[in-house]
């Protein structure tokens, strides 16, 4: 499943001619360090020697943070296993009407149409009881869930809360006994080049640990409506989701969650700051309550900004107010630039959305908008968001991983003002310089009818075949000369 390690010899056996360079090249090291370092020598004679070597360093060599880190916080992290059961299509769906006849359609029903999964990622222990905070996606869709520990010790594991939208889940074992909890930290605090460690269960190896520095913080990457990722360039693969992410003073500071395919040191980890709030909601509710306003937004750009006589790029474009919402009733417009919520200035239109989302249902906000060139203050009374909802949706999604696309969702509404062709589909609002997409000729402005031969209407269902795809994507799409396809290759 995860691999295959291969001796270096088939036989397990070594020649005689291979243990003489092997002896010989013991001996030359030993001469090469005496010679090298002025240790002393004894007991040389000319037939043949059995050198002793003083000790190169007499004081104690320093012992790296990393060591005692690892030694302290080990009982803290636990690998997760589980297992899921994955709906499979029928083999014979595609057979001839002849061997339909044959086989008949009680056959064909009776042939297994699910099979069992085994998957594996890692958590940590944040409270004695046996709460461990761990990856939405590890245990979405379990049937048994089970967590060994540092000591080997191995539980059933019960899913007590889950938040897609963060990517976060909760469970909770019972184990008659206080299990070792590790301390959260302050992820705000972080800054970049400071020294990290992550642990976890890479490839289902077991308990791993690696090292290295944030690389940068504020990551969006598309995963979600709430990115806000530490980028680190600690050793992350599959299996390390869940696992923690540690300061230099042994306390969380990310959960690890993500990396990008056939890169080289870059991994994510949500921030501790992020999953803190939520932590009660997911132990008491089983999921997040979240605060919503009813408006759509995208980022400023110069152009936008220039355009909006607006002093500088910061805040966040009002591109639609839903009718009814609490942005509506505040009296938020369309064209409005949001700069500020709840006293906090607002930079762009993905801080805005992780503002509105983490306020209590019912209380009153503060919003400060920019219209015609002057600030007014409004307030709006934050509603709860339905699932599916974000507090406020981004209407221009960022650039997608690999492929350099930046999406918009395409309603009729968007299309008028636009005057586009079509009112279905996904728009193109922008290609990264140099992407796949941008070798590809796709131009801003033109809208994806299919993926992969698929109907696509909304930014999720493009970045759900976009994660399936392999080194190449096919779409269809729509431009001002009618419909083409175009391959992406990775």
């Amino acid at each position: 499943m995860f691999g295959r390690f291969r001796k270096s010899s088939g036989t397990g056996r070594f020649g005689k001619k291979t243990l003489a360079v092997a002896a010989f090249s013991g001996v030359l090291a030993g001469y090469l360090v005496s010679a090298g370092t002025g240790a002393n020598v004894t007991g040389a004679t000319t037939a043949g020697y059995v050198p002793v070597v003083q000790s190169v360093v007499d004081a104690p060599v320093a012992t790296s943070p990393f060591v005692v880190l690892a030694q302290k916080l080990s009982g803290s992290v636990v690998n997760v296993k589980v297992s899921k059961v994955e709906k499979t299509s029928s083999p014979f769906a595609d057979l001839p009407d002849a061997f339909r006849d044959f086989f008949g359609d009680r056959g064909l029903r009776g042939m297994p149409q699910e099979r069992a999964v085994q998957g594996a990622g890692s958590g940590v222990i944040i409270s004695a009881d046996g709460t461990i905070l761990t990856n939405n996606h590890v245990v979405e869709s379990a049937k048994e869930v089970s967590v060994t520990t540092a000591d080997k010790k191995e539980y059933k594991a019960k899913v007590v809360g889950r938040d897609a939208k963060t990517d976060l889940a909760i469970l909770k074992v019972d184990a008659g006994k206080d299990l070792q909890a590790a301390p959260m930290g302050d992820s705000d605090g972080l800054q970049v080049g400071e020294y990290v460690m992550a642990v976890g269960n890479p490839f289902g190896l077991g308990q791993t640990v690696t090292s290295g520095i944030v690389s940068a913080k504020g990551r969006v990457i598309g995963a979600g409506p709430y990115d806000d990722f530490i980028q680190t360039d600690a050793s992350i693969n599959p299996g390390n989701s869940g696992g923690p992410l540690f300061n230099m003073k042994g306390e969380i500071v990310g959960i690890n969650t993500a990396i990008i395919q056939h890169a080289q040191g870059i991994g994510f980890a949500i921030p501790i700051n992020t999953a803190r709030p939520l932590i009660p909601q997911l132990v008491s509710k089983g999921e997040v309550t979240r605060g919503y306003l009813g408006v759509s937004i995208q980022t400023v750009t110069q152009e936008l900004a220039s355009a909006l006589k607006l002093k500088d790029g910061s805040g966040a474009l009002v591109a639609d107010v839903v009718p009814g919402s609490p942005a509506e009733k505040a009296g938020i417009r369309r064209g409005d630039v949001i700069v500020g919520y709840n006293g906090k200035k607002i930079q762009d239109s993905h801080e805005l959305t992780i503002a509105v989302a983490a306020t209590p249902v019912d209380k009153a906000a503060s919003v400060t908008v920019v219209r015609d060139g002057r600030e007014h203050e409004l307030s709006a009374k934050i509603a709860r968001a339905a699932s599916g909802e974000s507090g406020s949706s981004e209407s221009v999604k960022p650039a997608q991983g690999k492929w350099g696309l930046q999406l918009r969702d395409l309603t009729p509404q968007v299309s008028r003002q636009l005057g586009l062709k079509v009112e279905q589909g996904v728009l193109v609002a922008g290609v990264v310089p140099g992407s796949p997409a941008d070798q590809a000729s796709l131009k801003k402005g033109e809208v994806i009818l299919e993926v992969d031969r698929q109907p696509v209407q909304s930014v999720d269902e493009v970045r759900e075949k976009a994660a399936k795809a392999g080194d190449s994507m096919l779409l269809l799409v729509q431009g001002e000369n009618g419909s083409r396809y175009v391959v992406l290759k990775g």
